[in-house]
């Protein structure tokens, strides 16, 4: 892990993100590193005591997930995000900001998300891609689902490189919203996508979280709630 994608360094910084940086380097410890067994013994007792702890003290009850502030910093939108999510220890993590009105970023994948040898792995690639787009369409004002992801790897992306990454909304016609993204290592392009996503109206958006009750986001996801963050969804009647 480069200090350019950490994301609990700053004095002062979140512990729930300091948590997750150091979850990530134990992940590319265990993956990658040839340990002695004594040591992962150990190691194993010593993070089973510190989940033992954490889940005593989570008890039953979800975190909330927050939602997202278009004013803010990309990197802000969606904290918990597999992808570029700060609070997700799975996260590579991808860092995103805003470019005009694209979105831009960088990525740096240990081994932990290797594929074939000192490659990322396709299906991690196709990941960030989904997240990514998705991420320029909010920002477009078109928030919506994923319908189709297409994915072209033009080059095998490299493990443990700096790579730059790109997307932008095309529009949107009716419920349907285009985008693409690219990934680049150095001014060489490695992989494309383009997608195809869909817009739901807030009530059916609220009455699919509805039927996944066991959903942290709970009320705070209801009917309009996009639209009170600012991304525009069809009026109601339009499906």
């Amino acid at each position: 892990m480069t200090a350019a994608v950490r994301s609990g360094e700053e004095p002062g910084a979140d512990p729930r993100r300091m948590l997750a940086d150091e979850l990530r380097r134990i992940a590319v410890a265990t993956v990658a590193a040839e340990v002695p067994a004594d040591v992962l013994q150990d190691a194993a007792s010593a993070v089973k005591a510190v989940a033992d702890s954490l889940e005593v003290a989570a008890g039953p009850q979800a975190r909330a997930r927050p939602r997202p502030d278009l004013s803010g910093p990309v990197q802000e939108l969606f904290v918990t995000s597999p992808v570029f999510g700060p609070e997700n220890p799975v996260a590579p993590p991808v860092r995103l900001w805003r470019d005009g009105l694209e979105v831009a970023g960088e990525a740096w994948f240990d081994h932990t998300y290797e594929g074939p040898p000192a490659c990322v792995h396709g299906g991690v690639i196709a990941m960030v891609f989904d997240d990514v787009l998705g991420v320029a369409n909010v920002l477009a004002g078109h928030g919506g689902m994923t319908g189709t992801l297409r994915v072209r790897y033009r080059r095998p992306t490299p493990l443990r490189q700096m790579l730059r990454l790109s997307a932008r909304c095309l529009g949107a016609e009716g419920r349907r919203i285009r985008a693409e993204a690219a990934i680049y290592h150095g001014d060489v392009l490695t992989a494309e996508a383009s997608g195809l996503f869909v817009a739901v109206a807030p009530e059916r958006f609220a009455a699919m979280v509805d039927r996944h009750g066991s959903s942290p986001m709970g009320g705070l996801w209801g009917a309009g709630a996009w639209s009170r963050s600012g991304v525009d969804l069809p009026a109601s009647g339009e499906r």
